[in-house]
């Protein structure tokens, strides 16, 4: 698996629809690559967002970012929507999993 982690805050006065309709296309468009496994996004009380993104392999993700629309969108969001942005791309994870048994 490769984690993707963006980790954003947008513009004060962006085009609210408009970032909404962008972010609905490229999930779905992200959805039907090969490799895609999950997408979720968190907002924190002071604006901050994380957005996680899990791919088969970095080659997916690495084929995801390079996509022609999600780079036009990536653009967009550079002069438009974000404030400013970090992400992390994560090959060599620990994965510690717990899960409640009731039985």
């Amino acid at each position: 698996m490769f984690l993707v982690v963006f980790r954003n805050r947008k513009r004060a006065g962006l085009d609210a629809a408009a970032y909404a309709a962008d972010a609905e296309r490229m999930e779905r468009l992200a959805m039907a690559q090969p490799g895609y496994l999950s997408f979720k996004s968190y907002a924190s009380d002071d604006g901050e967002v994380i957005a996680l993104s899990e791919w088969e392999s970095e080659a997916a993700a690495r084929s995801w970012a390079e996509h022609a629309d999600h780079r036009a969108v990536q653009h967009k969001g550079r002069a438009e929507y974000y404030e400013d942005y970090t992400l992390f791309a994560c090959a060599d994870m620990r994965i510690h999993r717990f899960e409640r048994s009731d039985a």
